[in-house]
C-alpha cells in the first residue's frame, strides 16, 4: 500500500504500548441533519423505515456519545513506522467516512484508535490481546494489539502484508459507521427480542462491516494508494478470520450454529462486493 508517513500524530491516535507515548483524544464531527440518502440509504430504509435519518441524527444524545468530544491536547511526534502507518490509516479511513456522512448531512463523531501491548482499560472493560482487534461503541474507540497481525494473521493463517492490516482497521471502522447510524443498536434490540436469531444477526453485522471496508478500499484504489497484490492481501485476511477457518485451525469440527462472524467465503464475498462496487448501498446484508 502506498501511504504517506507523518511525524505528527492525529488527535484521535493513541499509543498505549509499553514504552509508548500515551495520549488520549476524540473529537466531534459533522453537524446533525436530515439530508439526502447518499450513505447506505437502502440499508437504513429497510432497517428503520422512512424516519431513519432523523433517528440517526438524534441518536447522538445517548450515553454512547457521552464519551469523547473535542480534545485540546496538542499533536505529538510519532516514534516508529508502526505508529506512522496506523496513524495514516486512522486519518485516511476516517476522512473517507467524514466525507460520506457530510454528503448526506448526517452527524458523525470521529472514532479514536489505540495501540496496546499489555491489558488496558477501555469504555467496554479490559482490552486484551485475547480479544483481538475490536471496536468499543461506548467510547467509540478502535483497539489494536499489534501482535495479532504477526502471531495470528501472518503466522497462523498466512495472511501477510500491510493491506491485510488495513483491512482489519477498515473493518473496525465499519463497526463505528454502524454505531453512528444506529444499526448496531437495532441489531442488539433484535437479538434481545429474538435470541434464537442472535448469531445470524451478528453474522450479518460483521459481513456488513466487511463490505464497508471494501467500499473504503475501492476509494483507496481510485486514489492510487494500492499496490499490486493488495486486494489479495485483504481477501486472505478476510478468509483468515472466517468462523469455519478458525474452527478448523482450533481442531474443532465446522459447526455453523456457533458462527458469529460468517464463513471465510462469506467474508471474502462481502468485502469484494464493497470493493468492486464502491457503493455503500450494496452492503445490505440484512435483506431477506
Amino acid at each position: 500500500m502506498k501511504w504517506t508517513s507523518s511525524d505528527r500524530a492525529d488527535r484521535n491516535f493513541r499509543d498505549a504500548r509499553t514504552g509508548g507515548s500515551t495520549r488520549g483524544g476524540g473529537r466531534g464531527g459533522a453537524a446533525a441533519g436530515a439530508g439526502g440518502m447518499g450513505i447506505i440509504g437502502l440499508i437504513l430504509a429497510l432497517l428503520f423505515g422512512g424516519n431513519i435519518l432523523g433517528d440517526a441524527g438524534t441518536a447522538s444524545g445517548s450515553a454512547l456519545d457521552s464519551v469523547g468530544g473535542s480534545s485540546t491536547s496538542t499533536s505529538r511526534t510519532l516514534d516508529d513506522s508502526s505508529e506512522q502507518f496506523f496513524n495514516f490509516l486512522l486519518v485516511d479511513v476516517q476522512d473517507f467516512w467524514v466525507d460520506k456522512f457530510e454528503e448526506s448531512d448526517i452527524r458523525y463523531e470521529e472514532a479514536t484508535l489505540t495501540l496496546f501491548d499489555t491489558p488496558i482499560r477501555s469504555g467496554c472493560g479490559s482490552a486484551t490481546a485475547q480479544i483481538g482487534p475490536h471496536y468499543c461503541p461506548l467510547d467509540k474507540g478502535i483497539y489494536l494489539e499489534l501482535g495479532f497481525f504477526e502471531d495470528i494473521l501472518a503466522r497462523r493463517f498466512g495472511a501477510t502484508g500491510d493491506f491485510a492490516q488495513a483491512y482489519v482497521v477498515a473493518h473496525e471502522f465499519g463497526h463505528h459507521v454502524q454505531n453512528e447510524l444506529g444499526i448496531s443498536t437495532w441489531v442488539r434490540q433484535e437479538q434481545q427480542s429474538s435470541p434464537r436469531n442472535a448469531n445470524n444477526l451478528s453474522i450479518r453485522l460483521e459481513l456488513q462491516a466487511d463490505c464497508l471496508a471494501g467500499v473504503w478500499a475501492a476509494s483507496a484504489e481510485d486514489r492510487g494508494l494500492l499496490d499490486r497484490g493488495d486486494t489479495r492481501e485483504a481477501l486472505d485476511a478476510a478468509a483468515a478470520v472466517g468462523d469455519d477457518r478458525i474452527q478448523q485451525s482450533s481442531g474443532q469440527r465446522i459447526d455453523e450454529h456457533k458462527w458469529t462472524h460468517g464463513s471465510s467465503a462469506q467474508r471474502q464475498e462481502w468485502f469484494d462486493r464493497g470493493f468492486s462496487t464502491g457503493d455503500t448501498e450494496q452492503c445490505d446484508t440484512f435483506a431477506g
